[in-house]
């Protein structure tokens, strides 16, 4: 067992104390064969482990547990890595508990994360379960997870972008997954706010923007076999650019039973975004969208909140 002893840093941190940024637990860069399996990580004082540019990577019964309130105590985070195995894992932290990045628009020649495996695990707190972004502007793609199990997760499958962000998030497969007492099960938001520019026009305006190479796009997404209890704000969240739709969306086989009478929340971090309690799914800005077998219970209102900028059958 390995324990970072992060009280000290979590405290300067939310004080502002800190001279420099707070150190990983385990961080990797330029491994080829990488292998972290069987050992239980504890308190870290920043992000848990942290694969940066390496190519075949295997993450195996690996049990990471950070109090759920420390901050930015990320699990697992590939970062523009290749070949990535993430299985048999309980991950149970402060922030996202797996989160798949590729860099910012400030990163030099950012480089994709791609080819990646997620199976067999169990993810507890945290503000995501499965995450991808919003550092993505090498893009991500070629994703599976499945066989997973999300518990007390703010949101459940979250991927978050916004404007000068670029890359492209695609070929995602994600099936047989039980998620109980979230926010939202599916966050798909390209207009997240966060950080300095999160007031800036360009972060939330919905009109449309010249598309560039710091438009970023999601596409070929599919989802089946899913089932969730409790969620609380919202079926499913997906807001796509105006300038740059989400084009193909799948829901095959999923069944949703909303939690009414708890308090509102906000399904995605989003500017200009009022809470949301009970909701059945919010769509703006997809097209070829399809749901297919798609049960919803205890939703208020309708089952789909969509207009005109959303093409697809429900």
């Amino acid at each position: 067992m390995l324990d970072g002893c992060g009280a000290p840093w979590w405290a300067a941190q939310r004080a502002r104390t800190l001279a420099n940024g707070r150190p990983y637990l385990l961080h990797f860069e330029n491994v080829t064969h990488l292998r972290v399996c069987g050992v239980q990580l504890r308190n870290s004082p920043a992000w848990t482990v942290h694969p940066l540019n390496c190519v075949d990577v295997l993450i195996e019964d690996v049990s990471i547990c950070n109090p759920y309130n420390s901050p930015n105590t990320d699990g697992i985070n590939p970062e523009s890595c290749r070949d990535v195995r993430i299985l048999n894992c309980r991950v149970d932290v402060g922030d996202d508990c797996i989160t798949l990045k590729s860099g910012t628009e400030e990163t030099p020649s950012p480089v994709p994360c791609e080819n990646i495996v997620i199976a067999n695990c169990l993810l507890v707190h945290g503000h995501g379960g499965i995450v991808i972004g919003s550092e993505m502007s090498g893009g991500v793609r070629n994703v599976t997870v499945t066989n997973c199990v999300f518990t007390g997760t703010d949101r459940g499958l979250r991927v978050k972008t916004r404007r000068r962000r670029g890359g492209c998030v695609e070929n995602l497969r994600l099936s047989n997954l039980v998620m109980e007492r979230v926010f939202c099960p599916f966050v798909f938001n390209m207009y997240y706010s966060c950080g300095t520019a999160e007031k800036d026009r360009w972060v939330w305006e919905k009109t449309p923007y010249p598309v560039d190479g710091g438009t970023p796009a999601f596409r070929n997404i599919r989802i089946n076999g899913v089932t969730v209890v409790g969620a609380t704000a919202s079926a499913g969240f997906f807001y796509g650019l105006a300038e740059s739709p989400i084009d193909g969306l799948s829901l095959t086989d999923c069944h949703i039973e909303m939690a009414r009478g708890a308090a509102p929340e906000k399904p995605a971090m989003m500017g200009n975004l009022e809470p949301m309690s009970a909701r059945g799914f919010f769509l703006r800005n997809a097209k070829n969208v399809e749901f297919h077998n798609v049960t919803l219970k205890n939703a208020d209102g309708e089952a789909y909140d969509t207009d005109e900028s959303v093409d697809g059958e429900f």
